[in-house]
């Protein structure tokens, strides 16, 4: 162990004494984003109807990701504690980019939204809707919107 830590110790002292760095190759399947250009996205919800379980939310990138009943198409997922009938969530490192945010009151904490005969027994809700039915179905299109930099959004819990 002792001869690898000389070995290291005096590779860098070579390399501080002549000026030199050794360059790592970048994977180019994972694109660098500049640090002015990462966004953070804070998603908020209140009113929520009891403090049971916790808030689920997720952040959807393309078209056709939702609605996600099985939660199979997100893009980032995260959850919270309910205070005061309240939870937020922060979303960092995002590419600037259109997103759409879901979030389920999930009350059991099983991670799923549980359902009576057809609609949901816990609270949902979706970016850009204040309500949702039969002729209001939520879509990427209509619940997406602009993100860049640091930006807040509030989605509005739904039980139906």
């Amino acid at each position: 162990m002792d001869m690898i830590a000389n070995t290291v110790a005096a590779l860098a002292l070579c390399m501080v004494a002549t000026h030199t760095s050794t360059l790592f190759p970048l994977d180019p399947a994972s694109p660098v984003i500049p640090a002015e250009r990462i966004a953070t996205l804070t998603v908020e919800v209140e009113h929520l109807r009891n403090a049971k379980g916790r808030v689920q939310f997720t952040l959807h990138d393309r078209d056709g990701t939702i609605p996600d009943e099985h939660y199979e198409h997100w893009y980032k997922l995260g959850t919270a504690p309910i205070t005061d009938g309240k939870a937020t969530y922060t979303f960092t490192n995002l590419p600037p980019g259109r997103y759409a945010a879901h979030i389920l009151h999930d009350e059991n904490a099983n991670g799923k939204i549980d359902k009576g005969l057809f609609l949901p027994k816990e609270g949902i809700g979706f970016s850009n809707y204040t309500s949702i039915g039969p002729m209001n179905r939520p879509n990427f299109k209509k619940a997406s919107f602009a993100v860049e930099g640091e930006m807040r959004v509030r989605v509005k819990v739904v039980y139906l």
